[in-house]
């Protein structure tokens, strides 16, 4: 007879099985997001490597099973067991953190699909490894899509400012270290006394980012501000005098080229010069807030090739503007277009058109120019 402890023992164990294999019904397909990673004979540290696979490798999801953190047993860690889609379909385990399940990838591509239209506004980097994340918010894992490594560069297709969870309610804090901040093991006054100098902020800032499949097999996502350095293109970073550059487009060639494009590791340099259009923000001590514009003043930067030397074509007067910002046209025919706040608070779409005089040097009329002439006609 089968004694009441074993009877108690099988049915705890099939109970575990039944619940895994749930989750496996449920998310039966992913893709490796590791740069490389292993496919175990087991969950144990002294597991076999069975097969390497890369970033961008789809597996199929069989079996999911949490044990406990071999650092710290009151952690446990999830692990998938897959089928690699190579000619021997090898079966083992891996970590889940190294695989993106179906339904996310999914969800990140229709995130992409929503911004198919608007080019590249600016390029950015990590300072330090950030989650990708589905949503602008921090307050808990559920959206996180996957981490990236610190260095990565990605397309910047807009932003937003959401208000700040409460130290209550932020799991994962996705904060970078500052470039040249102090170690972990200085004095707590010293680091109190540096966060006093900085205005006490009641929202922060996102970047919504489009992503290279050598960065992350979902294409696009949501990423911290604070971990995110813009990478002005080393062509025009010497012409940021008083004002940010949040948004830049090359005036030169066709409209859809790709020269703004992350580089990788050379994210910020660009194989020539040329004319840009930018935007640019005004430095301030205040809190930001939540409705604040995007930019306050267009910034054209013309390029002579005669002389090889860039000089300022236009610079507008201060406005109220807002993403995005396109350049569309050909060859010396161009445009860009913005939103700005008008005179009566509306918010509207505004062309300039781009042109060169006699001698050669780039002009632009401004909307608001044009109108003024209308009316002392």
């Amino acid at each position: 007879m089968v004694s009441t402890k074993a009877l108690i023992v099988a049915l705890v164990w099939g109970l575990n099985i039944a619940g895994c294999s749930t989750l496996a019904k449920r998310n039966d397909a992913g893709v490796v997001v590791a740069r490389r990673a292993q496919i175990r004979s087991s969950t144990a540290v002294v597991a076999a490597d069975l097969l390497f696979v890369n970033r961008g490798d789809r597996v199929d999801i069989l079996d999911t099973i949490d044990v406990p953190d071999p650092q710290d047993n009151t952690r446990k860690e999830r692990w998938f067991r897959v089928r690699a889609h190579n000619d021997e379909s090898i079966e083992g385990w891996i970590e889940a953190r190294n695989i993106m399940l179906q339904d996310v990838l999914e969800s990140t591509r229709k995130l992409a699909e929503e911004d198919k239209g608007i080019p590249s506004q600016a390029t950015g980097q990590l300072r330090a490894g950030s989650n990708l994340r589905l949503t602008p918010d921090r307050s808990g894992n559920d959206n996180i899509i996957m981490r990236l490594d610190s260095g990565s560069s990605f397309e910047i297709v807009g932003w937003k400012r959401v208000a700040k969870p409460t130290s209550s309610e932020v799991i994962e804090s996705d904060v970078a270290p500052k470039a040249g901040s102090v170690p972990q093991n200085v004095t707590k006054g010293r680091k109190e006394s540096d966060e006093e100098k900085e205005p006490e902020e009641t929202n922060e800032l996102w970047y919504k980012v489009r992503l290279p499949p050598s960065i992350s097999p979902g294409p696009a996502g949501w990423i911290y501000g604070k971990q995110v350095e813009l990478a002005v293109p080393s062509d025009i970073i010497f012409y940021r005098t008083g004002r940010e550059f949040v948004a830049w487009q090359r005036l030169d060639g066709d409209s859809g080229d790709k020269d703004a494009s992350p580089k990788g590791k050379d994210v910020a340099k660009e194989a020539r010069p040329g004319s840009w259009v930018i935007l640019e923000k005004s430095s301030s001590d205040q809190p930001h807030t939540l409705t604040e514009p995007d930019f306050d003043r267009i910034y054209v930067l013309g390029y002579d090739k005669r002389d090889q030397e860039h000089y300022t074509a236009y610079r507008s007067p201060d406005l109220k503007g807002f993403l995005p910002l396109r350049v569309e046209g050909r060859s010396e025919n161009k445009t860009f277009t913005i939103r700005a706040q008008d005179e009566n608070g509306q918010v509207k779409g505004m062309q300039y058109s781009v042109y060169r005089d006699a001698r050669g040097y780039l002009k632009v009329n401004a909307p608001n120019a044009a109108a003024k002439e209308k009316k002392r006609k």
